[in-house]
């Protein structure tokens, strides 16, 4: 049989089979993706060959057992924070990432942003920024926003600016139709906030932002697919409008796997600049000739995008978390 997981528990899997039913799966234990060190071999968003036994040891219940995961189109991969030297899957085979990002309440770092953009760079996945919480921002940091989203806008990347707490659906709806889509971000940022809004009810828990650190509260425990679907009038079957991926927050992005040649390829604004270096292998560091230190010093690329790219070569040198 052959399903689509929907949704991971940690120590088992919710698999939507082909004839529409969704049913409880375990691994082995001696279960691996080959070429893969992650700490979750299957992830949401896998399609996967789902096996059931049944027998008087499980008293008449079937028992489903994934045994293999068909080949990924793409993931999104970041490094494990309990294991430094293994990673952990998002999600996978996704049209685009929306991430979830807020200026302040709590703020989200540009060198976060900037690692999970060089992921989806490397991985081929679109990435869309939603800059949330607009309403609890003061004069200075409407500002800051602004400036935020010009400069991201100038790469390629496309932004939107909301309140998920007074979210017009409209302005959304048409950036997830007929995509599988993964919502991401820090916690605290209102990605289930932003869930709810879209779909117009309670779909996951929403957590308050910490007083003492102002920093959001982990309410996402498990990473769930939701089925956009068309309204219906209750006789005509339900049509499918894509998927949304909601997984828990997450504090920090470290970047594997990630080759130092290959790290600029990943930073458009770094690559365009770099075609005009001296040397060819430049790691734009501290080479005489080097366009991209030329454009940082007279602010053709941003000084946060610059930093964001030496933590990631600095990821490569040192094989550890940062």
């Amino acid at each position: 049989m052959r399903g689509l997981v929907i949704k991971s528990t940690g120590s088992s899997y919710i698999v939507r089979l082909d004839d529409g039913t969704s049913v409880e799966c375990h691994i082995k234990g001696n279960f691996r993706i080959r070429g893969i060190r992650s700490t979750n071999p299957v992830a949401v968003g896998d399609y996967v060959e789902v096996q059931s036994d049944k027998g008087p040891s499980y008293q008449g219940h079937s028992v489903y057992w994934i045994t293999d995961v068909e080949e990924r189109r793409n993931y999104i991969i970041r490094r494990s924070t309990n294991l430094s030297k293994e990673s952990h899957i998002l999600a996978a085979n996704i049209d685009q990432v929306a991430l979830i990002v807020t200026v302040n309440h709590p703020v989200t770092s540009t060198v976060f942003i900037d690692r999970f953009l060089a992921t989806c760079e490397a991985y081929r996945v679109r990435a869309i920024l939603i800059f949330n919480k607009t309403d609890l921002l003061d004069s200075e940091e409407q500002a800051q926003l602004a400036q935020l989203r010009v400069m991201y806008e100038s790469i390629g990347y496309e932004t939107l600016a909301i309140s998920a707490l007074d979210l017009n659906s409209e302005a959304i709806n048409p950036l997830l139709q007929g995509k599988v889509t993964l919502l991401s971000g820090n916690s605290g940022v209102g990605k289930s906030t932003l869930l709810n809004a879209l779909f117009g009810k309670e779909m996951t828990r929403t957590g308050k932002i910490s007083d003492a650190h102002d920093k959001g509260m982990h309410t996402t425990t498990f990473s769930e697919m939701y089925e956009l679907v068309e309204s219906q009038n209750g006789t005509e079957p339900v049509e499918s409008k894509g998927w949304v991926i909601d997984t828990p927050g997450i504090k920090g992005f470290g970047t594997i796997d990630f080759e130092k040649e290959e790290v600029s390829h990943y930073f458009p604004d770094i690559f365009r600049v770099g075609r005009d270096c001296r040397f060819g292998n430049c790691t734009h560091t501290n080479e005489p000739g080097c366009a991209v230190i030329e454009a940082v010093e007279h602010g053709k690329i941003a000084i946060s995008r610059y930093e964001s790219y030496l933590s990631i070569l600095n990821d490569c040198t040192e094989s550890k978390y940062r």
